[in-house]
């Protein structure tokens, strides 16, 4: 979320940013909420600078001895007044935080205009696609060869956009995650973390899920006893615990899309020690996406599933740091790539094709032979004081005050689509596939995985 004095300040400079970034700031309907703001704010400030003076003249009343009746009856007056004003108040103001959360980041300054993916701009390249001197297939085809791979067993116990895998692929896709969380915690300096993969609105809120993209999230609805409301009820009637009407609150969880949302909601609400930053986690979690919206993209195998693995990496920065921070993050996704020997590029997205918290995300797109292109494994993405102000993530900066964090992080990397890379990169005329080096003590020293007798 922006900070409101942003677009108090700069609504015109803000608005034309909004535009670099695909979306219209409707700057006329700011401006009407503002000036109602300002209306309703001065006149309970002067409603209640008249009753503090009332009150002190009923004061005076009374030490002298004089009747005071009809100043206490005004100062009464003017009290349900201001409750009233107060009221308002506080509803103008849920629809500012209403129209903010709604906002996305303000790209940074580095970030190259564009509206769509065409006008990304590539960083670099590492490795070289390899030549295969025969016909390539693509990981659904070669899971098939090896019987380990098997997407309609998946779609009868589920649905479409799942699968089951079997034997040693799917020790490979452990093999991988475990490789990463290896890499990660003894190279890089990340603190392993074990999070829910349900989550409460309040989390979902923080990290910039909810309300604006509820539609790709699976919500579990679920609804508590709640105490509250009926003890208020039962102080209202008298009347004993079991004849008041039962009353429920809705506390429903969603399945997290990423390991984002609950280790980044670790510091909401919390005020970080300025020696603790950064903040480092590391986090392998299933994922859960709907994918509303993608029909008929990537319908085929593993690429846009509803659920997935990841190890993500999560940092809390210090705001002066967090750009170092980002290209320290996507470096340790890249390793991982680099220790595999898998080709990737790096590119930096335009402002149209960001996600809408993010105000600088690099993609690492890893090479995918049957599909002869470079698709993405992972988005390291630098969210500065976004998410932050929505969580109230703070540290206290070197003169002790309270200051937003910047909140950090990025795939290091996606388990399935690492093993799709793996599979179609290292695949064998055979139908086996080579297990790359740096896996093979994870796979008991094996250097292969040969098809399914």
């Amino acid at each position: 979320m922006l900070d409101i004095q942003l677009l108090r300040s700069d609504l015109q400079g803000v608005a034309k940013r909004m535009a670099d970034r695909g979306f219209v700031l409707d700057a006329a309907a700011f401006e009407r909420l503002e000036a109602s703001r300002k209306t309703v704010q001065m006149q309970t400030q002067e409603l209640q600078a008249n009753r503090n003076q009332l009150s002190k003249q009923v004061g005076q009343a009374k030490s002298k001895g004089e009747d005071a009746s009809a100043l206490m009856a005004e100062v009464s007056a003017q009290a349900d007044k201001l409750k009233a004003l107060e009221q308002q108040l506080d509803g103008i103001q849920g629809q500012l935080n209403n129209f903010l959360t709604g906002i996305p980041n303000l790209a940074h300054a580095s970030v190259p205009l564009g509206g769509s993916p065409a006008e990304n701009r590539e960083m670099r390249k590492w490795g070289t696609p390899r030549a295969f001197d025969f016909v390539v297939k693509d990981h659904v085809d070669i899971g098939a060869g090896l019987k380990m791979l098997d997407f309609d067993v998946a779609a009868k116990i589920a649905s479409a956009r799942f699968v089951v895998m079997k034997g040693p692929l799917a020790r490979l896709h452990r093999a991988i995650t475990q490789f990463m969380l290896d890499v990660h915690t003894q190279e890089h300096g990340y603190t392993e973390v074990y999070a829910p993969y349900l989550v409460n609105a309040a989390s979902m809120f923080g990290t910039g899920q909810l309300p604006k993209f509820e539609a790709d999230l699976f919500k579990v609805p679920r609804q508590s006893f709640d105490d509250d409301a009926v003890n208020a009820e039962m102080q209202k009637s008298g009347r004993p615990v079991d004849s008041v009407s039962a009353k429920f609150r809705d506390t429903s969880l969603y399945l997290i899309p990423t390991a984002e949302v609950p280790v980044t909601n670790i510091v909401r609400g919390e005020i970080v020690a300025l020696a603790d930053l950064p903040l480092k986690f590391v986090c392998h979690t299933p994922c859960f996406r709907s994918e509303a919206g993608s029909y008929g993209k990537d319908t085929r195998g593993m690429i846009r599933q509803h659920q997935f693995d990841k190890v993500e990496l999560v940092q809390i920065a210090h705001p002066s740091q967090s750009y170092d921070r980002l290209e320290e993050l996507t470096g340790h996704a890249e390793t991982i790539l680099k220790r595999l020997e898998l080709p990737y590029r790096v590119v930096m997205l335009c402002t149209g094709d960001m996600g809408a918290p993010s105000a600088k995300t690099y993609d690492i797109e890893v090479w995918l032979p049957a599909q002869s292109t470079y698709r993405e494994i992972s988005s390291c993405s630098n969210y500065e004081a976004f998410q932050a102000r929505r969580m109230q993530a703070r540290f206290r900066n070197e003169k002790g005050k309270p200051e937003l964090v910047h909140t950090l992080n990025g795939s290091g990397l996606a388990v399935g689509r690492t093993l799709v890379a793996i599979m179609e990169n290292y695949q064998r005329v055979d139908g086996s596939v080579e297990i790359p080096v740096v896996l093979q003590p994870y796979m008991g020293g094996s250097k292969a995985i040969e098809p399914a007798r």
